[in-house]
């Protein structure tokens, strides 16, 4: 038997998205409903329904979140002063994989077809995620001013390569076709090499 729970307006909201983050976590994207969703907080379906339309209106609100812990880490990595230039650029980049690695299911949704595809992101979730790119353009021009990338591309450009080209990684570790700890720490280092205008 469920015990039905008084949740704040705000509180039941939050407690919608968390529990269906780690939801997707465990079984994918397939096994989230507002049916099962309220059924495991323990609120009716219409409480559920009062905060999401439908589906994809929470499966939008689950991306958006997970667009700010990436954001949060990445920025964590910018402002560490004890690392240098170099470091905070290669610390990205394994950070970038590795939070695909871990939560799989979540970058799916971040950038997969479910949502983008069909155009069915909601406007708070355009936002967040052209703000999340926007402030990596901004730290590749950065790099590019220090020395640490190729200044002579195409800012814009070269962010949209080098995001492509850890994408693809991502793609590859997620997909199970790279799974060794090993393998996957080398292609990270060779991403970085790549960009690097002096890898020496």
């Amino acid at each position: 038997m469920i015990t039905k729970t008084k949740y704040h307006h705000g509180d039941l909201r939050k407690s919608l998205v968390s529990t269906a983050s780690d939801m997707v976590a465990e079984a994918g994207i397939e096994g989230l409903s507002l049916r099962k969703l309220a059924e495991k907080i323990g609120v009716s379906r219409t409480a559920a329904y009062h905060h999401f339309t439908d589906k994809n209106d929470l499966l939008c609100a689950i991306a958006e979140q997970a667009f700010e812990r990436w954001h949060q880490i990445s920025s964590e990595i910018f402002s560490q002063e004890n690392l240098s230039n170099v470091d905070k650029y290669r610390s990205f980049v394994h950070a970038y994989i590795g939070f695909a690695n871990e939560n799989p299911s979540l970058y799916e949704l971040m950038f997969g077809r479910v949502i983008w595809k069909e155009n069915n992101s909601t406007a708070t979730l355009k936002n967040i995620a052209y703000t999340s790119f926007n402030y990596q353009v901004e730290m590749i021009k950065l790099w590019q001013e220090q020395g640490v990338i190729n200044s002579e591309e195409n800012t814009l450009r070269l962010a949209q390569v080098s995001w492509a080209t850890l994408h693809g990684i991502a793609r590859l570790v997620i997909d199970g076709i790279y799974a060794q700890e090993s393998q996957i720490d080398e292609m990270c280092e060779c991403a970085v090499n790549v960009f690097l205008v002096n890898n020496g």
